[in-house]
């Protein structure tokens, strides 16, 4: 109060504290963030979701349905698709555990079969270290290495009934907080919209920033729909080509390839790693190498063309963006940041969208960014 009467200048040492301050704000919210990512994390994800269903949310009321048992239905869809996921996933998960030792033997002959291409790389590697008077120091790093070779060739390492046990509670902690998240954020998205609304903007413009939350809703929606398409499509093309070459249990690769593929970049190349491994598997010589080739041209077509072309006209963000807030995504939050990544920014790019800055009458413009 006693800066008010100290003239015009009044308030300079404020407005230089501001950005200091920002900056700090920023980082200890962050901090905070990445520490209670066990409760924070399936809380976003949730609201993600929620946004996602927020249009069927609105259907259903339209049709008499109450709130509250519309919210119902739709977790209990939501937790059914998960978990229908996760059991069409498991005897993939269990076929890879299984055959590790063979992925082990199908990897150690293919590199015998290129060991003649790199045998005079290692001829020269050999005649440097005996010009640098390393040789024996070599030798014995061979013998060493055989004793640790062979002990690496024990069972792998299976989480035990015990480590179940102790991550039974934060699994379910975490399923629980998402549940109750979700259906509260469906109950109650509106009223939140319109608090946040009243509290973020300055007086008489709280309709502005409600139309923008709404509108962010509408393009988050829309795009997960439309990926959605392109990933259910990706995935049964991907079957049918693993049909075609004769490996086994191409439905649970197609659906694992679908799920993935929302995750962008990391998706896709655990598609392909998986895809490789099993074809070490199940097949000889260049055969091995036909399922992880033939989902990368798949993914290829899908990335450069496809997706492009029916996401683009709708969301549209520079590729450099999303590749960082991908990259922080994973790291901040492991797989959970990755899915709510790209969610994510498109809300925080339509609300800071300027309506101001656009033409009369053009509200529904793609949101994009500058080149």
């Amino acid at each position: 109060m006693a800066l008010r009467g100290r003239g015009p200048d009044s308030q300079a040492a404020p407005d230089s504290l501001r950005v200091p301050l920002i900056i700090l704000a920023t980082i200890a919210s962050g901090f905070v963030l990445y520490l209670a990512h066990d409760l924070v994390a399936p809380m976003t994800l949730a609201i993600v979701i929620g946004i996602i269903v927020a249009p069927l949310m609105d259907a259903l009321e339209r049709v008499g349905v109450p709130g509250g048992f519309a919210a119902t239905l739709i977790l209990i869809a939501t937790v059914g698709g998960l978990a229908a996921l996760g059991f069409a996933l498991e005897p993939l998960l269990w076929r890879i555990v299984d055959e590790l030792p063979s992925i082990r033997l199908e990897l150690r002959s293919l590199v015998y079969q290129f060991q003649g291409v790199f045998q005079g790389i290692d001829n020269a590697q050999e005649e440097m270290k005996e010009a640098l008077g390393a040789a024996q120091e070599a030798a014995a790093g061979g013998g060493g290495g055989g004793g640790s070779e062979e002990g690496g060739d024990g069972v792998a390492q299976i989480p035990t009934l015990s480590d179940a046990l102790f991550l039974a509670p934060i699994i379910l902690g975490q399923f629980l907080i998402f549940a109750g998240t979700l259906y509260f954020f469906l109950v109650t998205r509106i009223r939140v919209y319109a608090a946040l609304a009243r509290r973020l903007s300055a007086v008489g413009e709280s309709g502005v920033l409600k139309a923008r939350f709404h509108r962010a809703e509408y393009l988050v929606s829309r795009y997960f729909v439309t990926i959605s398409i392109i990933n259910v499509t990706l995935g049964a093309a991907l079957a049918a080509y693993l049909v075609a070459i004769g490996l086994p249990l191409p439905i649970v690769w197609g659906a694992g390839a679908a799920i993935l593929n929302f995750v962008l970049y990391v998706g896709p190349t655990a598609v392909i790693c998986g895809l490789l491994l099993s074809g070490l598997i199940n097949f000889d010589g260049v055969m091995s190498f036909a399922p992880a080739l033939g989902f990368i041209c798949l993914n290829m077509i899908e990335a450069q063309f496809v997706t492009p072309t029916l996401v683009g006209k709708h969301v549209s963000l520079n590729p450099l963006l999303v590749f960082t807030v991908l990259c922080f995504g994973i790291w901040f939050w492991g797989p959970i940041g990755g899915i709510v990544a790209i969610p994510v920014i498109v809300v925080v790019m339509t609300l800071v969208d300027d309506p101001a800055s656009r033409s009369h009458g053009v509200q529904d413009r793609k949101l994009s960014t500058p080149e």
